[in-house]
């Protein structure tokens, strides 16, 4: 008595409506699950053939169309049941599906000789907050590889010639038939004699030994504009590592760490300064100088201050990175309390204690330490 097929769709996993993605994922879980080279359990094998014979349906516009109309005698025929037809829709062949699998099989020749991009390289940089803030440019000194200038990149010594690989004629990779309970299979791996070059050679450069390149190091010139921060990547196109067989070369990348100020903090691109002042000035208002990154700047102070008032100096801050213009810069007034006094100072402040009187007054808005939390939130 003849075993009754299951539904292709059931067997993938997959509802009637899904799409060729759909599909080709859950094959492909699938296929890895049941591979009886992967999978030593009995009833594998038999598994792995009804998900192939499945997919090999539903990757099939036609055949899925006709599968869908008449079912399993719409395809009799045109499967290739207990077996592989050799076409596996997305996948090409079978060699493709054993490099999608398990990293052979599906190798070209040539493939590892092909161009490569060379590597991206990082260069860290410390700059102070004025060079942040306005500019700065600096040398630096980049290690990379670049063509051996002795040989120009062949790896043999001028006047000698590097020689076809008789390993692998030439390819730099080695075809190898293996069997299996599948079948044959062709294992491609990279050439162990001229480690996928394709050409030996005799007499390696005297200046980079064969390897084709040597490592320099170059004095670059790195332009930091105003404004930057730390964390904040510039990029030097094409002074990067060398790229292989012709690919082209990296970049480098410059991160920068901006060192912190004496007295300066940064909030985005205002500036944040802390000043004391004394109990008198804070009561009867004065004028002070404070510094600025363009130097020292007289700023009012008006009769009453209190501790936490902000005084905002227009266009002193950071220079915007992308946009014309400047922050400004924040002057957080501290109002200092001596704890030394003279004995004529602490018979004035007798005097005026006197006349201000010891009513105690709850505070009913926000605190300094509030004022102080909204104003150095970010």
């Amino acid at each position: 008595m003849a075993t009754r097929k299951r539904d292709y769709y059931e067997v993938l996993g997959v509802e009637r409506g899904a799409n060729a993605d759909d599909i080709r994922k859950s094959y492909r879980k699938l296929a890895r699950q049941f591979h009886p080279d992967v999978n030593k359990s009995s009833g594998a094998e038999a598994k792995f053939k009804e998900v192939n014979e499945a997919y090999e349906v539903l990757s099939d516009e036609n055949k899925r169309a006709a599968y869908d109309r008449f079912g399993h005698a719409g395809v009799d025929g045109t499967t290739g049941t207990g077996g592989f037809t050799g076409d596996f829709g997305g996948f090409g062949n079978i060699t493709d599906i054993f490099e999608e699998f398990f990293g052979f099989g599906g190798q070209r020749a040539g493939s590892r000789r092909t161009p490569r991009r060379g590597a991206d390289l990082r260069y860290d940089m410390s700059i102070s907050f004025e060079e942040a803030a306005f500019g700065v440019e600096r040398e630096i000194e980049v290690a990379r590889f670049e063509t051996c200038t002795r040989c120009n990149g062949r790896g043999a010594e001028p006047g000698t010639t590097p020689i076809r690989c008789n390993t692998c004629n030439g390819t730099g990779e080695v075809r190898r038939v293996q069997q299996s309970i599948l079948g044959s299979f062709v294992n491609v791996t990279t050439c162990p004699t001229c480690r996928g070059e394709g050409e030996t050679i005799s007499i390696p450069c005297s200046q980079c030994r064969g390897q084709k390149r040597v490592r320099v190091v170059r004095r670059l010139t790195v332009k930091v504009p105003p404004g930057v921060d730390s964390g904040t990547q510039i990029r030097l196109t094409n002074e990067g590592e060398l790229g292989e067989y012709g690919g082209p070369v990296g970049n480098l990348y410059v991160v920068l760490d901006v060192k912190p100020h004496q007295y300066f903090r940064r909030r985005e691109d205002d500036i944040v300064l802390e000043v004391q002042v004394n109990v008198a000035q804070a009561a009867l208002g004065d004028e002070i100088v404070v510094p600025t990154l363009d130097g020292d700047e007289k700023i009012s102070l008006p009769a009453g201050t209190q501790t936490g008032r902000v005084v905002s100096i227009k266009g002193k801050g950071i220079p915007h990175l992308r946009r014309p213009g400047r922050g400004d810069q924040l002057v957080v007034v501290q109002v200092s309390i001596p704890t030394q006094l003279t004995a004529e100072q602490r018979e004035l402040f007798a005097k005026l204690a006197k006349t201000l009187g010891k009513e105690v007054i709850p505070q009913s808005e926000k605190g300094f330490i509030d004022k102080l939390k909204d104003l150095f939130t970010v």
